[in-house]
């Protein structure tokens, strides 16, 4: 079961390092992590992805409702929620593959925002599992490096929201 987290926290030194603690010391495992500054530069937001049973993932909220750098815990799961991860993947390409990578890229809704003799960098902006889609289907070719945001999350938009 996963959850996602989005945390309020005061934007000073130190509060990224207490909350990645907290999970380490109680063997909570994190599947993803952001952090940025919220319009406020005096917060910010974290969003965390987490993984467990339900007793785990409850002690987790009640854990970082503890925390006094702390301002606002929301939790709640991926349905409801526009969750998307933005992905760089640099590959190697050659005249025969060339043609099969962009049609991938087309097929996946990527970018290719750079290129060079032998190299091209692809940008995926979208919901994890399609980002890790796009890799698997680029598997075939030479992936030279990966750079992944992790999940960023907002609960959906609803009309009783103040």
């Amino acid at each position: 079961m996963k959850k996602i987290y989005s945390v309020l926290v005061e934007n000073r030194t130190g509060v990224l390092s207490k909350v990645a603690g907290l999970f380490s010391r109680r063997s909570f495992n994190i599947d993803s992590l952001t952090v940025g500054e919220t319009e406020d530069t005096s917060v910010s937001r974290m969003t965390i992805v987490s993984s467990g049973d339900s007793a785990i993932l409850e002690q987790v909220e009640k854990q970082l409702n503890k925390k006094l750098d702390i301002i606002k815990v929301k939790t709640f799961d991926e349905s409801m929620a526009v969750a998307r991860e933005l992905m760089l993947i640099k590959v190697k390409y050659t005249k025969a593959n060339r043609r099969d990578i962009m049609e991938n890229c087309q097929i996946m809704n990527a970018q290719i925002v750079d290129m060079s003799k032998n190299y091209m960098m692809i940008q995926i902006c979208d919901v994890p599992e399609r980002a890790q889609l796009l890799l698997s289907m680029l598997r075939g070719v030479s992936i030279a490096e990966v750079a992944r945001t992790g999940t960023l999350a907002l609960t959906k938009c609803c009309e009783n929201e103040k």
